[in-house]
């Protein structure tokens, strides 16, 4: 619940600005149009700023909120606020494919485990301050049906995201589309990702386009709102040997994350939080003060818990620490720690160039796009390896336990990264007015729905065929079966 001052102070105005924000930003001037968002963004935000989970709400890694890397989202969940950063009318999109993480979600039986171990350890302290009494009386309400299941609010994550693209791209977000079975809609298996996936398609069909819903007798017949599960393409890394032997399965391949673990930052946490709890140290871990940590972010996320106790047994220098164990695991596990954790992800990325060159193949024969809307729904593990894969937030050094005090100018932070509900989204583009024809067709990028720069260029629109060269390493030279395959792995480190 928000804070009276809160609404008493910026509620009235909030809503007002909110309402009138998206017709105001049709007609202003572009520097009004920013002061105007920022006076909203200010008052939404800035009202909120004393809370015990907002001070943190930061630094959550892959268990951050969305609206903490698109703020003004906390105001109006549905507001478009990037499409003056796109092409000008010249230029008409033609396609969109993306790769989406899903909403927010439960913790998954191994968390839940952790965070009754640390509960039941508070049970057990004879403290008597206020804050070890609020722990001791706060309900434990997490079970292990829960496993990762999507919540409501990740439900809403995914209509409102589905209603923002479809905002953004209206052409191609079109009934017509939509019953002629021209948006195509991928998913993992995971329960979360194929709830999202559904919740996206009723944002776009209902909460968008307005649609009425289809009887349940008529379900099966609605195959072109149905998700389609591929697990090969969304969980590549399951499908990876050597990525499962060498990384997932291997107790040394996160010894940077151990390191850090037992080093004299995380050791300083660990000391705060066994204070304030008045339990031994030495019945604290860093795994144990990291669940603790997570179980303030799940507070936020699903209740929208603003002064969760379980936030107020850290600081900001607390929280820093604990996103950089987080980024640490992220970046050995699947970022650039090691070279598969990338290599494995080629075939969603030539995936997704297949269909970038049919849709250009398919306009220069001036044919309609078979499938102008491509959509897909998987994990972080799923959005990191393909973001690391096209050199993307890529820092000079490796993240190791030994460098936490360049945390500040880090390009790899999972939580501006892959938050819940993070995407990535390339836009096909057919220009007119343009000099060669080699600038007929172009590409942006859009992270978050803001749009991110190439990394061989750090511009933020690229011509189709200059893309295709700078990736053409990827497009023709990766082959994941070859690359994955363990006993050729071996045999290639052993020369």
């Amino acid at each position: 619940m928000l804070q009276t001052p809160f609404y008493t102070v910026c509620g009235p105005a909030t809503l007002t600005m909110s309402l009138l924000l998206c017709e105001y930003r049709r007609y202003a001037p572009k520097a009004a149009q920013i002061l105007l968002i920022s006076v909203t963004w200010f008052c939404s935000v800035g009202g909120l700023s004393n809370s015990d989970s907002s001070r943190l709400a930061s630094y959550f890694g892959t268990k951050t909120r969305y609206e903490e890397v698109n703020p003004f989202l906390l105001v109006n969940p549905l507001l478009v606020s990037r499409k003056h950063d796109l092409l000008p009318n010249t230029c008409t999109p033609l396609q969109v494919v993306s790769v989406i993480r899903h909403g927010r979600r439960y913790p998954t039986q191994k968390q839940i485990k952790k965070m009754k171990k640390i509960y039941n350890l508070i049970q057990q302290s004879e403290s008597n301050s206020e804050l070890v009494k609020e722990l001791q009386s706060w309900n434990m309400w997490y079970d292990d049906w829960m496993d990762g299941q999507l919540v409501k609010n990740g439900e809403e994550d995914m209509k409102n995201l589905a209603y923002r693209l479809a905002s953004l791209f209206p052409s191609l977000f079109t009934a017509d589309k939509l019953e002629k079975c021209k948006m195509s809609f991928t998913t993992s298996s995971k329960h979360r990702c194929v709830d999202s996936t559904k919740s996206f398609i009723k944002g776009v069909t209902h909460n968008y386009l307005q649609l009425p819903e289809l009887p349940d007798t008529e379900q099966e017949d609605g195959t072109c709102r149905e998700p389609v599960v591929n697990d090969t393409l969304m969980r590549f890394f399951d499908h990876c040997e050597k990525f499962v032997v060498q990384v997932e399965d291997n107790d040394t391949a996160l010894h940077e994350v151990d390191k850090f673990k037992i080093g004299p930052e995380m050791q300083k946490v660990i000391n705060n939080v066994a204070t304030l709890l008045s339990v031994p140290k030495d019945q604290l871990n860093a795994d144990l003060i990291q669940v603790a940590f997570f179980t303030c972010s799940f507070e936020l996320a699903i209740n929208n818990t603003m002064n969760s106790p379980w936030c107020r047994l850290f600081d900001e220098e607390d929280a820093k620490v604990l996103e950089y164990l987080n980024d640490l695991k992220q970046y050995w596990k699947r970022g650039y720690g090691f070279d598969i954790n990338s290599r494995s992800s080629c075939n969603l990325f030539q995936h997704i160039f297949q269909h970038l060159e049919t849709a250009v193949s398919e306009s220069k024969r001036s044919q309609h796009i078979s499938n102008p809307v491509v959509m897909h729904f998987g994990h972080a593990e799923t959005l990191l390896p393909l973001l690391a894969l096209m050199g993307l937030f890529k820092d000079e050094k490796p993240l190791t336990a030994d460098n936490f005090s360049s945390q500040n100018e880090l390009k790899f932070r999972s939580g501006r990264i892959v938050p819940y509900a993070s995407n990535l989204v390339l836009v096909l583009y057919h220009c007119e007015l343009v000099e060669n024809s080699e600038e007929e067709y172009q590409v942006q990028m859009l992270l978050n729905e803001n749009l991110l720069p190439f990394p061989h260029s750090q511009q933020s629109v690229c011509l189709f065929d200059d893309l295709k060269k700078q990736y053409s390493h990827l497009l023709s030279n990766c082959r994941v079966r070859e690359e994955c395959e363990l006993m050729k792995a071996v045999h290639e480190d052993e020369l």
